[in-house]
């Protein structure tokens, strides 16, 4: 399956501000799009709507990884899958340029909880986005599918088109 994410430039720039502000305990924020998807030609195609920060109370003080969110965090972005029918992904950043890659830590934690939002909205995909500087990576899992799919295209549109991710 092709799935192509879509933000505008200013969005983007906007998450990698809120996700560089240092927090009292945690070595890293993250926060989670809040999209609408759509079938273009023979691709998924999922547009970035809202960007939902993390409030800093909602970070859990546990030093086994940068950070970890509480279930609050959770409850609040299982609410606007529902009520607003929309896909939920999360996402995070490596403070560097060029392409990132996700850790084991985000491979793991990812597919123990981006599949509870099928709980609410089963006939939607969601999934998760590491963010550099200057690029981005992304995994979609899909309603029906046990396989994880790798974002092909991120895009970020404004006055020039940004390709984040791997697809030319």
């Amino acid at each position: 399956m092709n799935v192509h994410f879509k933000m505008t430039d200013k969005m983007r720039m906007q998450v990698i501000a809120d996700l560089e502000r240092p927090h009292r305990f945690a070595a890293e924020r993250l926060g989670f799009f809040r999209c609408r998807v759509s079938w273009a030609k023979s691709e998924l195609l999922v547009l970035v709507s809202r960007y939902q920060p993390i409030p800093d109370e909602q970070y859990v003080n546990d030093t086994s990884a940068g950070c970890f969110f509480d279930e609050n965090t959770m409850r609040t972005m299982l609410q606007h899958s529902l009520t607003n029918h929309e896909s939920i992904f999360h996402v995070h950043l490596h403070d560097h340029l060029g392409m990132p890659n996700f850790s084991r830590i985000d491979l793991r934690e990812s597919a123990q909880y981006v599949p509870d939002f099928w709980h609410v909205t089963p006939d939607l995909p969601h999934g998760t986005l590491v963010l550099s500087r200057n690029k981005a990576a992304g995994l979609c899992w899909y309603p029906g599918s046990r396989k994880v799919f790798e974002i092909a295209r991120i895009t970020a549109v404004g006055p020039q088109i940004r390709k984040l991710g791997k697809r030319p």
